[in-house]
């Protein structure tokens, strides 16, 4: 990925919609794109995650769980001549996070995406084995050029600080996670403790699966009265809401252009403080709990 490790202010990436990608890591777009079950629309997700990297998102995430290899294989299709401008993220099932079945995914991973590297790569949730034999085998892919970053998914602040006693400092780069506005209980603690080590937070499912606040809901109409003055949209704003942190993304998945291209004008949006404070009393993020919510 041609993007600089080594911007030349923190001002310039936030103009831009970029923010380094966890302590070692590039800049990378605020907002992405995630992928999951887009393999049942092939041709409208090709059209539309090539115009979302037209537009700057340039996170895209992946997994190969995600329709049984078959996402890979569409991403794969759809970054040719696009690759070195993308920032190309995949998660590993943890039930093969063994020292050389860690390995052995992400090889086949590679094949199915067509690329020799992956930039980022991910647990996707906690595994049944030990977490050392993890970060053995990232680190045997890291050293071998096949990675570039690598982090976990579905994590709460107690494995997280586990990992971080396995690794060597500043190895973990994120930590992705299902946030919205519904869904704020990672706000909690995971959020600080990503916060107070560098780990970039990524956001998945950012407007929940099918129930994004409507018009007529008190909640939705903060959003659209925040929208309108800023001549936006109700969508832009909750993405600009879960990206208030520095060390935070977003993936909204979409194989719609239109939806991208509201998402993609979502990273020139900017909210004041009177703003985030609305918002924030629309939508509680409730009491803690432990773990971390899962779909």
């Amino acid at each position: 990925m041609k993007i600089s490790r080594n911007a030349s202010s923190g001002q310039r990436q936030a103009e831009s919609g970029e923010r380094p990608f966890g302590p070692s890591g590039p800049a990378v777009s605020i907002v992405g794109q995630g992928t999951w079950q887009l393999e049942r629309n092939e041709r409208s997700a090709i059209r539309a995650l090539r115009r979302g990297v037209e537009l700057g998102l340039r996170h895209i995430d992946t997994a190969e769980i995600y329709g049984g290899g078959a996402v890979e294989s569409l991403v794969g299709r759809t970054l040719g001549g696009l690759r070195d401008q993308v920032f190309l993220v995949s998660k590993v099932n943890p039930r093969r996070a063994t020292r050389a079945g860690l390995v052995r995914a992400c090889e086949e991973s590679l094949r199915r995406l067509r690329t020799d590297r992956l930039d980022g790569y991910l647990l996707h949730w906690l595994p049944p084995h030990p977490l050392g034999f993890a970060v053995e085998a990232l680190e045997t892919l890291a050293d071998a050029g096949k990675i570039g970053v690598w982090g976990v998914s579905n994590f709460d602040e107690v494995k997280l600080e586990e990992l971080m006693r396995l690794a060597e400092p500043g190895r973990v780069a994120c930590n992705q996670v299902l946030y919205h506005l519904e869904e704020r209980a990672v706000e909690h603690a995971v959020i600080p403790f990503c916060r107070r080590h560098g780990i970039a937070l990524v956001a998945y499912s950012p407007f929940a699966v099918g129930s994004f606040p409507g018009p007529d809901s008190p909640g939705g109409r903060v959003l659209a009265t925040i929208a309108r003055s800023h001549g936006a949209s109700p969508r832009q704003v909750a993405l600009r809401f879960l990206t208030r942190e520095p060390g935070s993304f977003v993936i909204p998945r979409s194989s719609d252009v239109a939806h991208v291209e509201d998402n993609a004008a979502a990273m020139k949006l900017r909210l004041d403080e009177a703003e985030v404070r609305a918002i924030d009393r629309a939508f509680p993020r409730g009491e803690q709990r432990s773990g971390v919510p899962m779909l």
